[in-house]
C-alpha cells in the first residue's frame, strides 16, 4: 500500500494526438525552469514524482499529471501549486531503464498493451524519479499502477 501526499504544478490532458507528450513536456520545463522545487514545503525527500490521476475512464480519456514532490502536510500550498494526497490500496511496481524519457515512454506503451487495464484502478498511477533517473542510458524510474 503506498498513501502519501504531494505538492507541484498540474496539467489536464490525454493521451490522443500525442497531445500528453506536449503537455508533459511543457509540464517538465516549467518544474525546472521555474524551480517548483524550491517552491515545496515539508519536503519529505528530493524524489520527484510524476502522479496521474482523475482518470476520466482509463488510459484513453482525460486525466491530470501532478509533478512535483512528496510532503508530510497540505498545509501552506503556494500560490499555483497544487497539493493532493495519493491513496492505493495495491500496486504492480514496473522499473523503465534506459535513457529517459524514452525507457519511461516504452515502460507505458508496455503497460497498455498487456492485460493489466484489466485490473487497474484509474485512482492514480505514478512514477519516482530518484537517484538513478540522470545516469544516461544506465537510468531507472519506478512506476507504480494502481490495481484492485
Amino acid at each position: 500500500m503506498e498513501n502519501f501526499k504531494i505538492i507541484g504544478i498540474s496539467v489536464e490532458t490525454k493521451n490522443q494526438n500525442s497531445q500528453a507528450a506536449t503537455d508533459l513536456g511543457q509540464l517538465w520545463g516549467r518544474f525546472y525552469n521555474e524551480q517548483i522545487f524550491n517552491k515545496i514545503p515539508n519536503k519529505e525527500s528530493e524524489e520527484v514524482y510524476a502522479v496521474y490521476t482523475d482518470y476520466e475512464s482509463d488510459y484513453t480519456g482525460k486525466y491530470t499529471t501532478i509533478i512535483g514532490q512528496r510532503v508530510n502536510s497540505l498545509d501552506n500550498i503556494p500560490d499555483g501549486l497544487v497539493g493532493r494526497e495519493i491513496n492505493n490500496e495495491r500496486l504492480l511496481r514496473y522499473v523503465a531503464k534506459g535513457e529517459m524519457p524514452n525507457a519511461v515512454v516504452e515502460t507505458w506503451k508496455e503497460i497498455w498493451a498487456n492485460n493489466i487495464a484489466l485490473y487497474r484502478t484509474y485512482n492514480a498511477d505514478f512514477e519516482v524519479y530518484g537517484e538513478k533517473s540522470q545516469n544516461g542510458n544506465e537510468s531507472e524510474v519506478e512506476i507504480y499502477i494502481g490495481i484492485r
